[in-house]
């Protein structure tokens, strides 16, 4: 890597952005890479010491270790606990009992201590971007150049024929049909290195995935995969190309499945859905930079189609011509349609007021009954609980447009919402001849925010306090309220306050202090957390003098 710039930040940086939430509702958050603290050299070299290839060959494994591509795989493999004890355990059930929910923790450091203080047991939950932030720690350890990259709509396809199937049920519920899955966002790495393996033209940005989702040559590791060759459509190549161009290009299609007697029939595909807004920290600054150019060409463009039949036919499928042709992006060729929240940035706490529009295009009336559900969702796209349903007889004119007010109130949906606060709004049109049309919207709730502030200049070995303020928007009261705070050269190891009771409306001020050692750049975190409000996240910059 040539540039100072991007060696400063993506090697010798302790801290970091992730983005998360949905393609048209991105948030950040800090996290603490912290791979030059205390310890966590030896525990990355245990890493290494402890996988399958060391188990099985120690002299062999030892001997590779000068190959970025062979430690960024066997690292991959690692950071979860899969096949081999590894790092951290995932869980996406929604139910996080007997660890530590996913959204709760604030960097790596914490994590690579507890998993070498127990004795090497795998810790308890990590999802995707939880293992991104692990192995960019671990990568940047040993001297690898490595990013995090979040891509929204992410597509999971489980039988590698670059399509998404979902199915619905004759009330729009979701379906758990097969395993593909489209994820409202994913995390994953890029390491910087070479790849004499496949040629110096193939040299860069290489993926890397510590997310357990597919067996590669039989265990859960991903790639080394090249950027350039996922953009151009080698998928060919080592390792595992194919999955990683199917995140970023798969086409989505969506079927309706009678339970009675087995006959799905399709009722629309989506070819521009996934893979969007593909994010990472810009280099020097917590702005988000977007990559998708990086991934692939402009959608729908020639080239694109181009490299999307170059994969399929890379890949021996037949299917390119079928779901290649650029159909119309309509839920139905003579109807369209969305389901979005009326407010820009609906709150947990409130109801949610959508607005359903449909809009007929063709030039006779129709008629329809949409029947619409809305399920709490985890955010790889998993239904966990319904929290509403309704229907509706709708009647439109030539050409007409007309929009429906719906709600969803707090009271239905507070019992049900995961850390995600992800709610799925589906409705599934029955059009008086018999054809189907399915309009889905998703929406993220914000949590309410916290106020971090730092009380003076930081100077190394010098107290220096920190005030966290939060607010209780409810009417009614919180309990279980925790705080708690992160920072490499700032705090030795974890902090945790705990905070009484919370009245409706009433404000919570939370003072301790953190003791710079080192000067420089250094990122503060906090987590706050309460029984209606979970994992609400602030971070600060401290420039610490001499």
């Amino acid at each position: 890597m040539g540039n100072d710039a991007e060696r400063k930040e993506y090697v010798l940086s302790e801290f970091g952005v992730v983005f998360r939430g949905s393609v048209n509702h991105i948030s950040s958050f800090g996290w603490n890479f912290g791979q030059f603290q205390e310890g966590i050299l030896d525990i990355c070299l245990d890493i290494l010491d402890r996988s399958l290839s060391y188990r099985k060959d120690p002299t062999a494994d030892v001997r590779r270790r000068n190959d970025p591509k062979y430690v960024g795989r066997v690292l991959s493999a690692m950071v979860n606990s899969n096949d081999d004890r590894g790092v951290l355990q995932g869980n996406w059930s929604g139910n996080y009992s007997g660890g530590e929910s996913p959204s709760s923790w604030n960097g790596s450091v914490d994590i690579l201590r507890k998993w070498k203080d127990s004795g090497f047991r795998p810790v308890l939950y990590g999802q995707c971007w939880v293992f991104a932030g692990v192995l960019t720690t671990v990568l940047r350890c040993l001297g690898i150049a490595a990013r995090m990259i979040s891509n929204f709509n992410s597509a999971h396809d489980t039988d590698g024929s670059l399509t998404v199937d979902k199915y619905l049920d004759s009330f729009g519920n979701p379906l758990n049909i097969g395993s593909d899955s489209v994820w409202n966002f994913h995390v994953w790495n890029e390491g910087w290195f070479v790849r004499p393996d496949i040629g110096s033209q193939f040299n860069g940005w290489q993926i890397l995935d510590a997310t357990p989702q597919e067996r590669s040559t039989g265990i859960f590791q991903c790639g080394p995969a090249s950027l350039t060759a996922i953009k151009e459509g080698d998928v060919d190549l080592n390792y595992d190309c194919p999955f990683v161009y199917a995140e970023v290009n798969a086409d989505r299609v969506t079927w309706t499945y009678d339970t009675n007697t087995g006959k799905k029939t399709k009722v629309y595909s989506k070819t521009k859905k996934i893979g969007q807004n593909i994010s990472t920290k810009a280099v020097g600054s917590n702005a988000r930079q977007d990559v998708t150019n990086n991934y692939k060409y402009p959608e729908g463009s020639e080239k694109e189609r181009a490299v999307f039949k170059k994969a399929s036919e890379k890949l021996n499928l037949n299917t390119f011509n079928a779901i290649s042709a650029k159909g119309p992006e309509a839920v139905n060729p003579n109807l369209s349609g969305t389901l979005k929240s009326k407010s820009p940035e609906p709150k947990v706490g409130q109801d949610v007021d959508l607005v359903f529009t449909l809009k007929n295009l063709a030039s006779k009336a129709r008629s329809l009954t949409a029947k619409m559900t809305a399920w709490s969702i985890v955010y790889n796209g998993k239904p966990i609980h319904e929290v509403w349903k309704d229907s509706l007889a709708v009647t439109l004119g030539p050409q007409e447009e007309k929009k429906f007010p719906l709600k969803i109130s707090y009271a239905e949906y507070q019992q049900h919402l995961t850390p995600d606060n992800m709610i799925r709004a589906t409705a599934l049109c029955q059009l008086s001849e018999g054809t189907e049309a399915v309009v889905e919207g998703d929406i993220t709730l914000s949590n309410p925010s916290v106020t971090l502030k730092v009380l003076g200049q930081a100077k190394v070995d010098q107290p220096l306090k920190v005030e966290v303020v939060f607010t209780n928007p409810l009417n009614e009261e919180v309990k279980d309220c925790v705080l708690q705070a992160e920072g490499s050269d700032l705090l030795a190891e974890k902090l945790k306050l705990d905070a009484p009771p919370l009245q409706a409306k009433q404000s919570t001020r939370l003072e301790f202090e953190v003791k710079p050692s080192k000067s420089g750049t250094k990122q503060l975190l906090v987590n706050f957390s309460c029984d209606k409000f979970q994992d609400i996240k602030a971070f600060e910059p401290i420039n610490v003098s001499a």
